[in-house]
């Protein structure tokens, strides 16, 4: 008050208090985008996908193809087979009533073989229950279960689980012998949570009154989609004459024609697949619970559940070679086929494999970026300031 009483405010007064101004405000929008930004971010190091099929016999071929589509899909997007459980109880490929042997399609078409392109199965025919699932995703396994069978992820994991099979209100039937409860699941989540076993976990069923089996979760960072609400059935998409079965249904339909238009760079989110839902074409009404979950679903790539993590590194310059050492990795590549007298087609994948292994966390280098953009607007804005105090003093 002393200082606007004694004097008028300079021009060079007004330019200081505008930058001023102007450093706070930038300081202000990088901490916002830092904020969108981590909300943005999956935060998660590595993928799983837990798929079952809970029906046997031919008549349920639909189910099995289901479960097929949803392997090939996420091995597409780059989840390998070390980070996926297959839970199948394989008895149509081979099946006596099967006109083409070993084989199993999701189109009446027939273009692509689901079963006869590398499919690992960790859990076959009557090991599909619903105590193994349980241990499973529990993590509750018998000391000699071999690592295949084990679900070996972390709490910076996120979890694809995608069930198919015969259900009704609140429950889902295994091979008819059994049922798994709402409850069941439930508290399943709730004992990985507690053991610190995923960071996220997008839950995906496909069954009668499917939406009903996730309404009793409770644990956080859970996803939740089915394909019909209370009191309406799941139905087939079409039939194929010479099998005489049906062979998928149409929510598994419906999403897969969604998820074979992107690949693992692909920026759509989960938004933009439950946004491609529709009633009329299912035949029932698709759910969507996200009350537990943390990030928009509008930030949520799809990628973050059925691909896997792309570890890159983000420089803001050229990583510039110089002429010896693009020479010296020559003579190394050419040494070692000599060697082992590796084929043309292999050498490749041999330089494909040196550069893989400069792997860094996409997370790291974004928290590293945003703390040294906002570092030196913060140093301006105290320079700034300390100048206005002293010249204000001396003016007082």
């Amino acid at each position: 008050m002393l200082f606007l009483k004694h004097s008028q405010p300079s021009f060079l007064q007004h330019i200081i208090i505008c930058l001023i101004l102007l450093s706070f405000t930038l300081i202000v929008r990088s901490d916002n985008e830092t904020i969108d930004g981590f909300f943005s971010r999956g935060g998660h190091t590595n993928n799983w996908a837990v798929l079952v099929c809970t029906s046997r016999f031919w008549f349920n071929y639909r189910h099995i193809a289901n479960t097929l589509s949803m392997y090939r899909t996420v091995k597409r997007l780059g989840i390998p087979d070390s980070n996926i459980i297959l839970m199948l109880a394989d008895d149509v490929a081979c099946n006596p009533r099967n006109v083409f042997p070993a084989t199993v399609f999701n189109n009446a078409g027939r273009y692509l073989d689901l079963y006869g392109d590398n499919v690992e199965v960790d859990y076959r025919g009557y090991e599909v229950t619903v105590e193994n699932f349980i241990r499973v995703l529990t993590g509750r396994v018998e000391p000699d279960t071999p690592r295949s069978k084990r679900l070996l992820s972390d709490d910076r994991s996120n979890i694809l689980v995608y069930m198919t099979g015969h259900g009704g209100n609140e429950f889902l039937k295994f091979q008819d012998a059994e049922e798994i409860s709402s409850f069941d699941l439930a508290d399943a989540f709730e004992q990985m949570w507690e053991k610190r076993r995923y960071h996220e976990v997008l839950f995906m069923i496909d069954t009668c009154q499917a939406n009903t089996m996730y309404s009793q979760i409770y644990s956080p960072n859970i996803l939740a989609t089915g394909s019909s609400k209370l009191g309406e059935n799941s139905y087939s998409h079409h039939m194929d004459s010479d099998i005489g079965v049906a062979v998928i249904d149409r929510f598994t339909y419906y999403n897969l024609e969604f998820l074979e238009r992107i690949d693992m760079q692909s920026k759509a989110t989960l938004q933009d697949l439950f946004n491609s839902y529709n009633p009329a074409l299912i035949h029932s009404t698709p759910g969507v619970r996200s009350d537990l979950f943390r990030r928009p679903l509008d930030k949520v790539s799809v990628t973050d559940f059925f691909g896997s993590v792309q570890n890159v590194e983000l420089t803001g310059q050229k990583y510039n070679l110089s002429n010896s050492d693009i020479d010296t990795e020559d003579s190394i590549y050419s040494s070692t086929l000599n060697m082992v007298n590796v084929k043309e087609s292999e050498i490749d994948s041999v330089k494909v494999e040196k550069q893989k292994s400069r792997n860094f966390h996409l997370v790291n280098v974004n928290s590293q970026r945003s703390t040294s953009s906002s570092l030196p607007q913060f140093l301006i804005a105290s320079i700034l300031f300390g100048l206005l105090i002293k010249w204000m003093s001396r003016k007082i």
